[in-house]
């Protein structure tokens, strides 16, 4: 009998100590899963959500490399959804195949024609001087067909534009902002992922409602965007086509109203609020992002031109002083001037 009590006492420590181990190796376990930063964390996809804002970064590179973006959905849940910038498969509007949904060369640059752009995500000037073909297709036509009432009644380019001196003229406002043309295609093709997204879901209807807010680099951007029944060819006569219709802007905020008072207040009403539209707003297609990617194309002055200065406030890629800054205090200038040659 003596000898069974001292074996069940034996155990009884066995046990406790093992008890101590288990306890002390899960707290560590968790102290260092508290620690991980929140891009190592396991946060869940859209279609999930969440009903309350996850204390996440918009946009943010997740585990793997994965890009995210923060968005609410119209019932006020909250989706993180992935929207990694990348090549996928075919981008193709068909009467005669089935239509492909894919992301595309979303990675592809005309290194043929702009070896610079290819190397420094930035054209180099002197290249532009003088070309006379782009994806083999002479200039010249080009400029005809991008004109108002060309390929698209809008239009890619302004009437007195020409390819050259609109990919000339954006390529300087993205040098003086220090970026990049496939920095400035990431936003937008962020927002056409996540198109992508809802189309895959069944999601899409053809006025669209159902994801009304993103969230991007601290700022509430409102969505919306509808598709048309056709679609857009391109005037590169390359793969890339349109048939949606994007507008993504966001408010001022109280600092930004009272920096423009300040510093603009020579223009008049109208002028005031046709900077603040050009600055707050843009209207865009699906062609946009590829156009910038590829050829750091943001189209001329029509109205679907995604003017790089009005990409950089949106998306929170610089500030309002900092854009007022780098074009001398003549924002209202830069954003309404034409490239003409």
């Amino acid at each position: 009998m003596k000898n069974r009590v001292e074996h069940l006492v034996r155990w009884k420590r066995r046990l406790g100590l093992l008890l101590v181990v288990l306890i002390f190796s899960t707290s560590i376990s968790l102290g260092q899963r508290g620690n991980k930063s929140k891009a190592d964390q396991d946060w869940f996809f859209y279609p999930l959500t969440y009903l309350s804002k996850p204390d996440i970064a918009s946009p943010s590179v997740l585990k793997y490399g994965t890009e995210a973006i923060l968005v609410m959905k119209k019932d006020s849940t909250y989706g993180n959804v992935s929207v990694t910038v990348e090549n996928g498969d075919p981008l193709l509007y068909s009467n005669q195949f089935k239509w492909m949904m894919g992301k595309g060369q979303q990675l592809g640059v005309d290194e043929g024609d702009f070896p610079a752009l290819a190397k420094t995500g930035l054209h180099d000037e002197a290249e532009l001087e003088g070309k006379e073909r782009i994806t083999g297709f002479p200039v010249k036509i080009i400029n005809e067909i991008g004109r108002p009432n060309g390929f698209s009644y809008a239009g890619f380019m302004a009437q007195d534009e020409d390819i050259l001196s609109v990919l000339k003229g954006d390529n300087q406002l993205v040098r003086a902002m220090g970026l990049t043309h496939p920095q400035m295609a990431k936003p937008l093709f962020h927002v056409w992922n996540l198109v992508l997204k809802e189309i895959e879901l069944g999601r899409w209807k053809r006025f669209y409602d159902n994801i009304p807010v993103i969230f991007y680099n601290g700022h509430q951007l409102h969505f919306k965007g509808e598709r048309s029944k056709g679609w857009q060819v391109s005037i590169f006569h390359d793969e890339i086509q349109g048939s949606f219709d994007f507008t993504v802007s966001r408010a001022l905020t109280p600092e930004e109203k009272t920096f423009l008072d300040e510093h603009y207040s020579q223009l008049s009403t109208a002028k005031r609020k046709d900077l603040e539209a050009k600055l707050t707003s843009l209207h865009f297609s699906e062609m946009a992002p590829y156009y910038i990617m590829r050829y750091g194309f943001y189209e001329g002055h029509t109205a679907y031109r995604t003017d790089p200065i009005a990409i950089a406030f949106i998306f929170g890629l610089r500030t309002l002083p900092e854009l007022d800054a780098e074009f001398n205090h003549d924002l209202f200038g830069v954003l309404t001037k034409h490239f003409t040659r």
